[in-house]
């Protein structure tokens, strides 16, 4: 994707231990799926027949909105308004290669495309359902040219699937009849504070038997076409799991059919009690998770395209929250929302743009990298083999304080981007340091503060010998 010009250093006495592996946390790692630890930057593309109408995806369709703390829909429609528009969807404008090649120029290393939503309109070519872009007048497979278009571009290909289907018959449909969105769907029906209230017992509509029968055969059915019609497939992101049980689901029976089929394929948790890694959504958790994980987040409020959804996030607080989630170990997942005939938001584009101008010249210290451990600094920092970066998050006056570092290792402190070398000094606290004896003493630099570059964040490596 990018080069990354870090040095490797050789420890004194020759050994070739990492100087700062004390302080360097190793973030754990999926078996088969080793990739996704440090891929920084994901792109999430959210499509389907109503972009255009220009509505939210799926969630117009029952009457709730999608943004956290709102209840009432952007988009009052009806079922049928809502799915009135899969019958003319004809996205002439759709380009497979220019998608992957924004998401590639963005820094991004891997993209995850929706490949059924909610509202039950696949995006690809189905034997198990005649609702979705094959039958239509566009009838070309979207996910085919998508998956190429990316791998192509040498990046890894990730497909979204919906557990629930709210259109198809057997799920049951939701009807207009079922509005408002009942609030025993939501996962907080489960949590211990509503036990013995309604919305901890009651539920909403159910399947009979045989119709969940053939439900999950519809499931399995869809799962067996996307991971055996287009080749490798890196990535499953499930969503919608909170309508039913991990029994209900057949959740652990759906993992060993995925994995028979793409051993190495790596699965978010929403495939409920069997997935690789967590995918907290919209705002970063109050805990950071200790295993892998990815921040899925919005450029504006909306997953969809929605033309009136035009408070962006500056590009600047995007790359910011890149940094947060890498420093603390995760990847970042961007969403964009193509038009209803299928060309890219230009303020999305932007926004990737300059996301990728800035990793151009600073993808070494977020791509690849690990996070830091007991360095007390007032941004996020990083780290790979021999350096240490301290992401600017908030501009220094004067000098740049870090705390917890092995000082008398530091071999050169250059401003990532530039190259230039930076004026510092070290300290110690005298009572806790004795002489030499002190193999490897932890202490304080103390570096001049640079001058901004105008890039969206300045980065001050710290090289160790």
């Amino acid at each position: 994707m990018f080069p990354l010009p870090y040095r490797k250093h050789a420890s004194r006495g020759g050994s070739v231990s990492d100087p700062i592996s004390s302080i360097v946390r190793e973030p754990a790692r999926i078996p088969g799926g080793e990739w996704f630890t440090g891929a920084g930057l994901g792109i999430f593309v959210h499509w389907d027949h109503a972009s255009q109408q220009g509505i939210e995806i799926s969630w117009p369709l029952v009457g709730r909105s999608i943004i956290p703390g709102v209840d009432q829909p952007e988009d009052p429609v009806t079922v049928d308004e809502y799915q009135s528009s899969a019958p003319t969807f004809n996205p002439t404008r759709w380009d497979a290669t220019a998608l992957a090649r924004a998401a590639k120029d963005a820094g991004a290393t891997y993209v995850v495309f929706t490949t059924r939503h909610h509202a039950g309109f696949s995006m690809f070519h189905t034997k198990h359902s005649d609702f979705g872009v094959e039958h239509g007048p566009f009838g070309r497979d979207i996910v085919r040219e998508y998956a190429d278009a990316v791998r192509a571009e040498g990046l890894r290909v990730g497909f979204y699937y919906s557990l629930s289907d709210w259109h198809h018959p057997d799920y049951p449909a939701f009807t207009d009849a079922d509005r408002p969105y009942p609030a025993e769907h939501w996962p907080a029906a489960g949590r211990p504070e509503n036990a013995g209230t309604p919305v901890a017992a009651d539920r909403h509509r159910r399947s009979t038997p045989e119709q969940w029968a053939r439900y999950l055969d519809y499931l399995r059915g869809q799962l067996t076409e996307l991971l055996t019609n287009y080749g490798t497939v890196d990535l499953l992101w499930f969503d919608g799991e909170w309508e039913r049980s991990p029994a209900e689901w057949d959740a652990a029976g759906l993992r060993e059919l995925i994995k028979s089929l793409q051993p190495d394929v790596v699965i978010n948790e929403r495939l409920p009690e069997n997935g690789d890694y967590r995918t907290p959504e919209q705002a970063f958790p109050l805990t950071a998770p200790d295993g892998p994980w990815e921040l899925c987040l919005t450029i504006g409020q909306m997953w969809g395209y929605r033309p009136a959804d035009t408070k962006n996030k500056s590009a600047r607080s995007l790359a910011v929250s890149l940094v947060e989630v890498v420093s603390r170990g995760g990847n970042l997942l961007l969403n964009v929302g193509p038009r209803g005939d299928g060309s890219l938001v230009e303020a999305q584009l932007d926004r990737l743009r300059d996301i990728g101008g800035w990793l151009a010249t600073h993808a070494e210290a977020v791509v690849g990298v690990k996070p830091t451990t007991g360095v007390d600094f007032y941004g996020p920092t990083t780290a790979r083999e021999g350096v240490v970066y301290l992401h600017l998050v908030n501009r220094p006056v004067e000098e740049i304080v870090v705390r917890g570092l092995p000082v008398r290792r530091i071999a050169n402190v250059r401003l990532v981007g530039t190259g230039a070398a930076l004026p510092y000094e070290i300290a110690f606290e005298v009572h806790e340091v004795s002489g030499d004896d002190a193999a490897e003493p932890l202490g304080e630099v103390r570096i001049a503060a640079p001058e901004p570059t105008g890039a969206l964040i300045d980065v001050v490596a710290v090289e160790f010998a």
